[in-house]
Parts: structure tokens; sequence; C-alpha cells
């Protein structure tokens, strides 16, 4: 992704945290005949991470409240920044046949930070580039030490050697903007959940002939299953220059494939279906604390009910090639700055 997305071009489409699926779970609640069940299995589902525990006060600020947001609006209405990790896992029967292969451990592949406008009716996608060569601070470990800092290190490595808890720390080290929560969808759930849709749909510019991610595809249009999907998503060598620039331009199209399914597909009057996804979105989530419920999930889905597909703008931080590696990148300066700066 290298620019505002092309797609915000198109006629506006139904909520965009509907069309994420945020509020999906809600929604069966409300419409369950075992409501209270569902409701409990679907809530089990999600996973979390006292990320402000482990942080601490050494971090950036939280902004100031906007002025104009009223305290007793009954939902929040403040600017909101969402750090958004695909966590690309090699663990498990599930994962080595998805083609992560039989290694432990998971990488960072997809990281996107999420900033949500006050008012919350506009919202900015900043893609980072796993390839990047960052600075990694010192991150707490939950056996009570602590990680080195590490100089020149590629920014996935952060959620290698420290998991959600460092991915955090890095990303606020090298933006000094706040990341108020923190979701993370994994490798398999991904999968899961384009299989529970009915797969999704999508136009490729060139021909993608990957050894690498198994994915093989003429340019043109194709419907996807889960598990092509994900290749998609995986995809860096069968195209363009063979860099992450281009893997991060084939997971805007798939992220807007994805809204479209959604769109398209009337899930309120199909409960079975409607539950398989629930079941899907929920059980591939691993959240901050703060998001950690169906309640909680569904009041932020709520809150961006007045944001719309097309007051989206997605980017990519400005980045040039690094000049100690030809296949890494850095941050490009003022740019990148610049491009933090306006998200605070």
């Amino acid at each position: 992704m290298t620019g505002d997305d092309e797609g915000r071009r198109v006629g506006r489409r139904p909520r965009v945290l509907k069309a994420l699926g945020l509020t999906l779970a809600g929604a069966l609640v409300a419409g369950c005949a075992a409501a209270g069940w569902a409701y409990w299995h679907l809530n089990s589902n999600i996973k979390s991470v006292d990320i402000n525990s482990a942080l601490g006060d050494d971090r950036p600020a939280k902004p100031a409240p906007s002025p104009t947001a009223s305290q007793e609006a009954p939902l929040p209405t403040e600017a909101v920044n969402i750090l958004v990790l695909g966590s690309d896992s090699r663990s498990g029967e599930e994962n080595e046949a998805l083609g992560g292969g039989n290694s432990t451990g998971a990488r960072s592949d997809t990281a996107m930070v999420v900033h949500i406008g006050a008012g919350r009716t506009t919202a900015t996608v900043v893609s980072i580039p796993r390839d990047t060569l960052v600075t990694r601070p010192s991150c707490p470990l939950s056996d009570g030490g602590s990680t080195a800092v590490a100089y020149g290190s590629m920014f996935n490595s952060a959620y290698s050697v420290g998991g959600p808890v460092c991915a955090v720390k890095t990303v606020e080290s090298i933006t000094n903007v706040r990341m108020d929560h923190y979701i993370e969808i994994d490798f398999s759930g991904f999968a899961k959940l384009v299989n529970a849709l009915g797969g999704v749909t999508v136009t490729t510019d060139e021909d993608i002939d990957d050894e690498d991610s198994h994915l093989h595809l003429k340019a043109g249009t194709h419907h996807l299953d889960g598990k092509q999907a994900l290749a998609l998503a995986r995809t860096r060598h069968g195209i363009g220059d063979g860099s992450d620039l281009g893997r991060i331009g084939l997971q805007q199209k798939l992220v807007k494939a994805l809204l479209e399914q959604i769109s398209s597909t009337n899930l309120l009057t199909n409960p079975a279906k409607l539950y398989s996804v629930a079941d899907a979105i929920t059980a591939s989530l691993t959240t901050d604390t703060g998001l950690d419920s169906l309640t909680e999930l569904t009041s932020l889905g709520e809150s961006l009910k007045g944001l719309a597909a097309d007051d989206v703008k997605t980017v990519t931080m400005p980045v040039v090639t690094a000049p100690s590696n030809p296949n890494r990148v850095v941050a490009k300066e003022p740019a990148a700055s610049e491009l933090w700066e306006s998200l605070r």
C-alpha cells in the first residue's frame, strides 16, 4: 500500500466496523435462541494480554480529550489508536497445513496503525513494512526479565522476542504515538474467517507465481478460499520487485475484498452463517484487556457507526532503502515523523 487506497473511489459501503466484523458477535447474541451459551462461548474465545500493566507509564502520554467531546455520550467519541497485527504463526498442525512449516513461534508479518479521529467519522490506516530497520527498545518479559535494546533490528523481530507487549512498545518508540488498543489475528484464524464468509473475490493486476507462498494466479479476477487468500496475504516474491512493499499492496486489496464480501453477505438473516463468522473472528483474536469481551468489542463497533469505507485513508509509512542493506528499508525523514505527528 503506497498511497491513498484506490478503493475509496467506490460507493459508500455499510459501516466499517460492521464490515470488520467486530459487532457480529453482539448481533448474534441478540438473535440467538441459546443466547447465554453463545455469549459465553464467543466471549471465552477471545484471548488477551494486559499491555497497560506490562508497560506502565514509560510510554507516550494519552492525548487530552477533545473539548467538544461529550462526557455524557453513551459511546466514546475521542480519537483512538489501535495497533493491528497479523501473526504469521508457524506452529501447530493447522498452520503447517496452511503452508506455515513446522518451526515454532510466530512473526508479525502485517502491522497497521489504525488512527480513528475525534468524532470517529474518519480514519487513517498506516502500514509499517516488516523489513523496516528500527531501534528496538528494551521490553519487559512475562518472567520478570527484559529484552536488550537492539539497534538496526527488523521491525517484526519485536513480536518474535517479546510478543504483543514488545510490538506495542516498539511501535510507540518509533512513532511517539500512544497505542490505546491492540488487536491481533492469527495465521489459521484468518483463513477460517475467509472460509466462513464463503471466500473473497480479488482482482490482481499481474500474474502471481510465488513458490514460497504456494500461490499461482493469472492476472484477473479470482474467487479465493481461505488458504488461497492467506497465500495472497503472504505473497511477496512472485510480484513486482519481491519487496515487502509489494506484499502490502496485495494485503490492501485483500482487506478491501473482505469488506466487500462482508458487506454483500446478509449475515443477519442466516443465523448459522452468522455464528460461523462470529466464531471464526473471536477464536482468532488476541486483544489488549480493554477489548477482551464481546461487550467492549461491540461498544467500539457502535462508536464507529458514523465511519464509512470512503472515510478511511490508507498509507504506508514513508521508507527508503537502508544504506546498510539493499534488502531492508528505514524510515524516510522528515516525511515519516510528519505522518506520525499528524496522528497525535
